[in-house]
């Protein structure tokens, strides 16, 4: 114990002797300093009376002593002698006050190892008890069970949980069936996701097929199926590559390789936007737009408006012709908030729980009429996430359906 105090003392000394000496250099600067900016702006002071139509050329300090030291300064026509006596008793009293002040906080700096040495105290007794810990002797017969246990646990069963009944391994045990808990949840829901979307892709697929087989039975010849088979053919692949193309867009983001070029985005504008082109493109429902100015978000553009998009694609998808789909963009103290309101179908209330769940599709949208893959909303809360922002759905069938994110607003 003793050897250890000694080594923290010996450490102390050399902190504040190292502490010590760069104090000095740091004072010996500041001296430096304050004598060439006074000589400085004594000499500036001088210059100033030499009349304007002279020219400067040279100046020298001449004198036998301090009290005889004068600054001369040379023109193009004569000489101006300043004397610098009362230059040099001013700056000595400063220099003079300011070496003392730093002669006595050296001199006080000597004695701060100890000060030192007690701050060092948490650290020695924190090595103090390391080193008591590894002398103790390793009882690994706990790990050895605690393996076991781990290689008791099938990856295929949800409900079986390490455990080996001992206390000391009680906290290392709930850390592990936590983690692995998570691995088993992450794995049924690849699990379920491999088979959705096999599922999806599977329909289109035979579809074609079926259109092929026909072709080649019966349509070689006849028109009017060779012009039915390719129209179904060309649109069941458009619907296959607008499904891969999403499935890739969440493989994507689960990996972590959808990169967001973050800019300050103006959200009116791009609601405006989406709001002209749905005008445009779909004149069976009527579209109310109530926007606000500043506000602004960062973000990546052409993610909220793909959000946004979907959004506003789903709400046109549930409500009858000629309804209305309100969009509004609006700031919320230090938030922005945008909605897209809709005078559909409304959702049910255990339905409500589950829309943005990959390929989840309520019962009324299972229809030819609707379609759609199941993964648009998907997408959209995966934009709003990755923006960390929030989304609130409010709905009642026969009612309509409200929209709400919220995102934080950008800074000025």
């Amino acid at each position: 114990m003793n050897s250890v105090n000694k080594r923290t003392s010996s450490i102390a000394r050399r902190i504040n002797t190292a502490f010590w000496f760069d104090k000095l250099k740091a004072f010996f600067t500041l001296d430096l300093l304050i004598l060439l900016s006074s000589f400085g702006l004594f000499a500036y002071t001088c210059y100033q009376t030499i009349p304007k139509n002279e020219i400067y050329e040279s100046f020298s300090l001449t004198g036998e002593d301090i009290n005889t030291v004068v600054l001369n300064l040379y023109t193009d026509s004569r000489s101006y002698s300043f004397p610098m006596r009362d230059y040099i008793f001013f700056t000595g009293i400063i220099l003079i006050a300011v070496v003392l002040y730093q002669n006595l906080n050296l001199f006080f700096s000597l004695f701060r190892t100890g000060r030192i040495r007690r701050k060092l105290n948490p650290l020695n007794e924190l090595a103090l008890k390391a080193e008591a810990i590894s002398e103790v002797p390793l009882d690994t017969t706990k790990f050895e069970e605690l393996e076991e246990a781990i290689l008791k646990v099938s990856a295929d069963n949800n409900t079986v949980q390490i455990s080996t009944g001992d206390e000391d391994l009680a906290s290392i045990e709930a850390a592990l069936n936590n983690l692995l808990h998570r691995m088993q949840e992450a794995r049924m829901q690849q699990a379920r996701f491999v088979d959705d979307a096999s599922h999806e892709l599977r329909t289109p697929i035979a579809v074609i097929q079926g259109y092929v087989n026909m072709l080649d039975r019966w349509g070689k010849d006849d028109p009017a199926v060779l012009e039915e088979a390719i129209g179904a053919i060309k649109n069941e692949s458009e619907n296959m590559k607008e499904l891969i193309d999403q499935l890739l867009f969440l493989a994507r983001g689960d990996n972590g390789r959808q990169r967001l070029s973050m800019v300050k985005v103006d959200l009116s504008s791009v609601m405006r936007e989406v709001w002209e082109e749905s005008m445009m493109i779909d004149p069976d429902h009527k579209y109310i737009l109530d926007d606000s100015e500043d506000c602004f978000v960062n973000g990546d553009v052409a993610m909220i408006k793909q959000s946004i998009r979907i959004f506003v694609q789903n709400a046109a998808k549930y409500s009858d012709k000629g309804s209305n789909i309100k969009l509004s963009v609006k700031k919320a103290g230090g938030r922005v908030v945008y909605t897209v309101q809709d005078e559909g179908i409304g959702i049910g209330g255990e339905e409500l729980g589950h829309i943005f769940e990959r390929f989840y599709r309520a019962d009324k949208a299972r229809n030819s009429s609707t379609g759609g893959s199941g993964l648009g909303l998907s997408i959209a809360k995966w934009i709003v996430d990755a923006h960390k922002g929030s989304v609130e759905v409010l709905s009642r069938p026969e009612f309509g359906t409200r929209i709400t994110v919220s995102l934080e607003a950008a800074a000025y």
